[in-house]
């Protein structure tokens, strides 16, 4: 049996505010990692606090790759961050060094190591028809049409997500076949890191629920409307924008414009940011070769470590 001789890299997956930052740094204590974020929201500048971004004497101490790379007028795709990430992994492992990817956007785990089905680049012309039909017929009709071309697309996306919807029809405008048998065959994809994965997922949601509203709470004390004020000021941004969809700013953005009080500002943020880990601990639970570690149990670093330190151990005792 040939030897695995790929350099080794570690994923530290979880839903939001499971404690994955927190975790990360510290095992940046024991081990030789350097730390690169795998985070949709994280990659833009000015959001900070509805991010739930490192401050900056953490990112002092435990710098994170990856932070802070896109203005957020700017799109950012998930074949950015793969070749971002696999970038800045060369230069870790290079360095001797162990990249260690942190992070709940499992888009851009699955697009680094799986690699992505070759779609077509997106078309101006075909997105701005239909952005003009949806102002008149509305995104629940274009839904509509989706199922009809392509149901599992359909299902999978949901009535009122207007980027995805949209995208899948321009895939099949442009090439007359469904995105979801495009996706299905994909493409020869050989990652060239051996790598361990660690899930945190927390057994009992309310205990997670409970930390989000907390976090949800402490973000509005910590001046997110003033942030997302600022951003209004710029005059170059929308809520359309992938930037501001990020849950905690959709809601901030919107009750800025007086759709609605405080009160439902901080519920729908809440129940947003909880629509959100659901989704996460979904996509963790269908990572079946990751290392599931309960967060709320005690020990939880030392029994990260011990995995980890098994991890490096055979590595090592491969080569």
């Amino acid at each position: 049996m040939p030897v695995d001789c790929r350099p080794l890299a570690v994923f530290l997956m979880g839903p939001t505010a499971s404690g994955k930052t927190a975790l990360a740094c510290a095992l940046s204590e024991q081990f030789p990692f350097d730390l690169i974020s795998v985070d949709s929201a994280l990659v833009y500048r000015g959001l900070d606090i509805g991010a739930a971004k490192p401050d900056v004497t953490t990112r002092a101490r435990y710098p994170h790759a990856l932070i802070d790379i896109r203005d957020p007028a700017e799109p950012y795709s998930a074949a950015d961050f793969s070749a971002d990430a696999q970038a800045v992994m060369r230069r870790v492992s290079e360095a001797g060094r162990i990249p260690l990817l942190v992070g709940g956007t499992g888009l851009y785990f699955r697009a680094l190591q799986r690699g992505l089905s070759s779609l077509p680049e997106a078309d101006a012309g075909v997105r701005a028809r239909l952005a003009e039909e949806a102002s008149v017929i509305g995104w629940d009709a274009l839904h509509r049409r989706l199922a009809d071309y392509d149901p599992h697309a359909a299902q999978r996306i949901k009535a009122g997500d207007a980027q995805r919807i949209q995208r899948a029809l321009e895939v099949i405008a442009l090439t007359g076949q469904p995105l979801s048998a495009q996706q299905q065959r994909g493409r020869g994809h050989h990652f060239a890191w051996r790598v361990m994965k660690l899930a945190l997922l927390p057994p009992e949601r309310a205990t997670l629920h409970a930390r989000i509203a907390r976090r949800f709470d402490d973000m509005l004390g910590q001046g997110l409307l003033d942030e997302v004020r600022a951003l209004r000021l710029r005059g170059d941004l929308s809520p359309d924008l992938p930037a501001l969809r990020a849950v905690g700013y959709r809601q901030a953005w919107e009750h800025l414009e007086g759709a609605y009080d405080a009160s439902e500002l901080r519920n729908r943020g809440v129940y947003a940011t909880r629509q959100l880990a659901k989704r996460q601990i979904t996509w963790l639970r269908s990572e079946i070769d990751a290392r599931v570690l309960d967060p709320d149990q005690p020990g939880l670093l030392e029994r990260a470590t011990d995995a980890v330190g098994l991890f490096l151990a055979q590595s090592e005792e491969r080569l």
